[in-house]
């Protein structure tokens, strides 16, 4: 599940970038995730089914690659390609922007919200999960080249990973123009690799029946559905499909998948069944053995190359995800340095990069090789899956109007079918499932004391501030001394008076020639059209009140939305305007709508968000912060 901004090369640009350019770039980016799964998958699949060292029957090759294809079928094709791809909200996609769409159609919904932080939370165990066990498995290959590397596979995989993360910092639209031509590459040599097989054994194309697959599951019972968790790792990336929606537009995803993906990766399981079937002993590493001697180390370097993209994507996507999450009011304010002065989704986030290399680090050298990570690796993804399939039946019933009966229909399949994968990889939480619940858990836990601490304390504010509208017939009536310029007093409530207004009031007993009530809002699509940005309303003659609005994928610029306020008719000079913001030391109350560790942790989290100044790129030389001390 990913949602990159390296696409973002294309992002914004697809009406005037051409087609085909579009699905090359679709090809690198939506499926360098889901493109790498062949590395580890069917391996996984057939040793669930039959342990290490035991040799695969035909029966269990045809029912595990019939699994596969029909995985590939009905959770990509169908649900992701056909469906989901439909389900915009405002011509971006993600299972953010799908909360925000369901939950705008019906007005507001607690339930979906929490679906949403659910879904959020869980996609920080893939993005963790995703560059460990691709770049790991990957490496993996050396071993086949010669044993010598199998001591130093884990150190050269955390070297890869360390040196990944390191060039975040300097953004990744030079890298991101090879990731198309290279993956295109990486599929056509996949491809190649299972034609000679099929040709040999023409037997495996018997899995395009669905059959053998049920017939597998029925025969197999317990072991049979353990086997469906790993199955599910050819799946996983889809979420990339929808996610990158607004980056490429449907048609390339789609031509993307169907003429190029799909047929790739289903080759390319069809040889590896093949290949086990002649020679059982290659379960150990069905995928690299597809290829001759001569071609075993260009291989290995160009699966480095394939999973790095993968893992460029995850990384990028946790950046969006988080951005998205901070604008929709489920963490505090992050650092965000925009690393193009032309592409607006090219963005680099410090912490959330710092704590991403941990955790990946943290994993490989818990688990040290890629089949001990698979199994930790689906739980999360599944878990995202169902929530997007519950989300998508709202939208399906409000949004597009279909009655409840038909959206059930649609989705009652492929919600039976997400939640069998989820099922059968829950049987593997001692195993290493255990870590995306854990992770996910304590993201979930934040997103909601974050939620939840930030309503208590606005309630309380409210309480405590005066009506905006009362303020200014006073402060008209009886003026205070006036001073020269403009003073913009940042706030939340537009309706309340600002809380560094009154206390400036307190303090100084001076008023500026003009006031400002600045208050910005997110907006519950993804982008907001630069005519609707500014809405301005004249209070009094000295007073006024201007909104500023962003989309949740957005990155708040207030002096940018300013210059629009200037052209509807505010006239001001930077230069002699001043920026009042009030900043706030929370303390514990003795009583309050949380438990006291929920107060602390939302304390903690409050002083991690990064200055109101920074985040909403106002320059420093023009603010005044006004200091307030509030209980919670």
């Amino acid at each position: 599940m990913t949602a990159p901004e390296p696409q973002q090369l294309a992002a914004h640009e697809h009406p005037r970038a051409g087609f085909w350019a579009l699905t090359l770039g679709a090809i690198g980016v939506v499926y360098g995730d889901i493109g790498t799964s062949p590395l580890y998958a069917l391996r996984e699949s057939v040793m669930a089914a039959v342990g290490p060292n035991a040799p695969a029957s035909e029966t269990v090759v045809l029912g595990i690659l019939s699994l596969i294809i029909w995985a590939l079928l009905l959770v990509v094709t169908v649900k992701y390609v056909v469906i989901l791809l439909r389900a915009d909200n405002n011509g971006e996609g993600g299972t953010l922007a799908l909360m925000a769409l369901a939950n705008r159609a019906v007005g507001g919904s607690g339930l979906l919200v929490l679906l949403g932080i659910i879904s959020g939370a869980l996609f920080y165990g893939d993005a963790m999960i995703t560059p460990a066990l691709s770049v790991l498995s990957a490496i993996e290959g050396l071993k086949l080249a010669t044993p010598a590397f199998e001591p130093y596979v884990v150190a050269i995989t955390a070297l890869i990973l360390v040196s990944l993360f390191a060039v975040q910092s300097r953004g990744t639209a030079k890298v991101a123009a090879f990731f198309g031509p290279i993956t295109l590459i990486w599929f056509t040599a996949i491809a190649a690799a299972g034609v000679p097989q099929i040709v040999r054994n023409p037997t495996v194309l018997l899995a395009f029946n669905p059959l053998h697959g049920l017939s597998f599951l029925l025969t197999h019972g317990v072991i049979g559905f353990m086997t469906l968790g790993a199955v599910f790792l050819v799946v996983t990336g889809a979420e990339a499909l929808y996610a990158d929606l607004g980056h490429f537009g449907k048609r390339p995803i789609r031509a993307a998948w169907l003429v190029v993906a799909l047929p790739a990766l289903t080759i390319n399981y069809l040889g590896q069944g093949a290949l086990v079937l002649a020679d059982a002993k290659a379960i150990e590493n069905p995928f690299f053995l597809l290829y001759p001697e001569w071609a075993l180390l260009p291989m290995i370097a160009l699966a480095t190359a394939a999973t790095v993209i993968a893992s460029q994507a995850v990384i990028t996507g946790a950046y969006s995800i988080t951005q998205q999450a901070i604008q929709l009011g489920l963490l505090p304010r992050l650092e965000i340095r925009h690393t193009s002065e032309s592409l607006i989704g090219q963005i680099y986030m410090p912490k959330v990069n710092t704590l991403l290399l941990i955790g990946v680090l943290l994993l490989v050298g818990l688990f040290r090789s890629s089949s001990a990570l698979a199994s930790a690796y689906g739980i999360a993804v599944t878990g995202t899956m169902v929530v997007t399939a519950m989300m998508a039946f709202v939208v399906i019933w409000k949004v597009w109007r279909w009655s409840a009966v038909a959206a059930g229909a649609i989705i009652a399949p492929l919600l039976a079918l997400d939640l069998t994968f989820l099922s059968a990889n829950l049987l593997k939480v001692f195993e290493g499932g255990w870590m995306p619940l854990a992770l996910g858990s304590v993201v979930m836990l934040l997103m909601y004391t974050w939620r939840r601490g930030s309503r208590l304390l606005f309630e309380k504010s409210r309480k405590l501030e005066f009506p905006l509208a009362d303020l200014v017939a006073m402060l008209e009536k009886r003026p205070p001394q006036r001073v020269s310029g403009t003073a913009v007093f940042l706030t939340s409530d537009r309706e309340r008076a600002p809380t560094a207004l009154m206390h400036s009031l307190k303090h100084y007993k001076v008023l500026h020639e003009k006031n400002v009530i600045l208050t910005i809002e997110t907006a519950p699509t993804p982008r907001i059209d630069p005519a609707e940005r500014v809405r301005m309303e004249q209070l009094s003659e000295t007073f006024s009140r201007v909104t500023l609005r962003f989309g949740f994928m957005e990155s708040p610029n207030v002096p940018k939305a300013l210059v629009i306020a200037r052209k509807l008719g505010w006239q001001f000079d930077i230069m002699s305007t001043s920026f009042f913001l009030s900043r706030r030391a929370l303390k514990p109350a003795a009583h309050s709508g949380m438990p006291r560790w929920q107060d602390l942790l939302f304390i903690r989290l409050s002083r991690s968000a990064n200055d109101a100044t920074d985040y909403f790129q106002i320059p420093t030389g023009r603010v005044v912060e006004v200091g307030t001390q509030v209980t919670i």
